[in-house]
């Protein structure tokens, strides 16, 4: 069934999984069908949050729902991540102890849900985060995987290389606690991008803590060509400026690395004047295609000696999206502001 906005649940449940999607029709079959699995062995209510796929996504979900009462297609009006996690929190959250978050465009262990509410159950942990490995099927998808894979590509992010469990700041939103959830408002539906660093943020602020769960990781599906690659790292940079103009911290050495790539591709433009202003920009370039034959040389894989293409797309994409952010967080703040003009009298308006 499709449930509107605003529209109350069925009966509780102990765990609610979300699935915030948009035009995933390749990926969102699977992902269905193993959480049903799960849902046989554990109490859970499927909700697949739909941004307005113009795919087949929503035929798929409703040809699941039809057949088990447990899953349901809840339309996100505001197509967002954020907001379609709330969303369905507001909707069907009554009841359940846990959300566990999942992404359409991505695998997962068959154990995946109970594996997580034992890994909370054991350690009492508010939030329990992942790892992620990016797994590739075409030739460009296997270069962004061996760039994101590495530290080409992730700049050592903890939950894309641990596997031993421990105590963190952050990493892939998994399972939380509903009551830590709400404690903190739940995610800003302000940020399209970048919002699970901001909900991590504000829960380890108010005294929330967050584990890196153990021998646990998802497969990750990367985009699927070098436009759409810099596009969404592109948004990941605006939420991450957003974050820094927020919370006025949580700025890592692999950020301001990233950061410099803007500028140095910014200074070609000079290099009419002399070559001088290209060399930052063409030796960035070259270290990135020399560490990706590195990558492709050691995983004996053609496809990902083509990986610093793939990087070059993620931190220039990175790195253009992350002054755009930062230019139009200080304009609304400059605006916020301003002191308004007192609006007019009737009297003074022209007839």
């Amino acid at each position: 069934m499709t449930v509107q906005p605003g529209a109350q649940g069925s009966r509780p449940c102990r765990v609610l999984a979300v699935i915030p999607c948009l035009n995933e029709e390749l990926h969102i079959g699977a992902v269905v069908a193993n959480l049903r699995r799960e849902a046989d062995r554990i109490d859970m209510k499927i909700v697949v949050a739909d941004g307005g796929s113009v795919d087949r996504t929503r035929e798929i979900v409703r040809r699941f729902a039809e057949s088990d009462e447990r899953i349901t297609l809840l339309d996100n009006p505001q197509k967002i991540q954020s907001a379609a996690l709330n969303l369905a929190v507001r909707t069907y959250g009554d009841g359940a102890a846990h959300l566990i978050r999942i992404d359409a465009h991505a695998g997962y262990p068959e154990d995946y849900c109970e594996r997580l509410l034992a890994t909370q159950a054991e350690t009492g942990a508010d939030s329990v985060v992942v790892s992620m490995r990016t797994v590739g099927r075409s030739c460009f998808e296997r270069a962004a995987a061996a760039a994101q894979n590495s530290l080409l590509g992730n700049g050592g992010s903890s939950h894309r290389n641990a596997t031993a469990g421990r105590w963190v700041d952050h990493g892939h939103h998994a399972l939380m606690t509903l009551s830590a959830f709400r404690a903190v408002g739940g995610y800003d539906e302000s940020f399209s991008h970048n919002e699970d660093v901001e909900l991590d943020l504000r829960l380890k602020e108010n005294g929330f803590r967050i584990y890196l769960a153990r021998d646990m990781s998802i497969d990750y599906y990367p985009r699927r060509n070098p436009i759409a690659l810099f596009r969404q790292y592109f948004r990941i940079g605006r939420g991450r400026a957003r974050n820094v103009l927020k919370h006025r911290r949580h700025t890592k050495i692999r950020h301001l690395v990233l950061a410099t790539i803007a500028p140095i591709l910014c200074l070609i433009l000079a290099a009419p004047a002399s070559p001088i202003f290209a060399a930052p920009a063409l030796l960035w370039a070259l270290l990135c295609l020399l560490y990706g034959l590195y990558l492709g040389l050691r995983s004996r894989d053609s496809c990902a000696a083509a990986a610093g293409l793939a990087a070059i797309a993620t931190q220039a994409g990175w790195s253009f999206g992350f002054y755009l952010g930062l230019a139009t967080g200080l304009v609304e703040a400059l605006g916020a502001a301003r002191p308004r003009r007192p609006t007019p009298r009737g009297d003074w308006i022209a007839p």
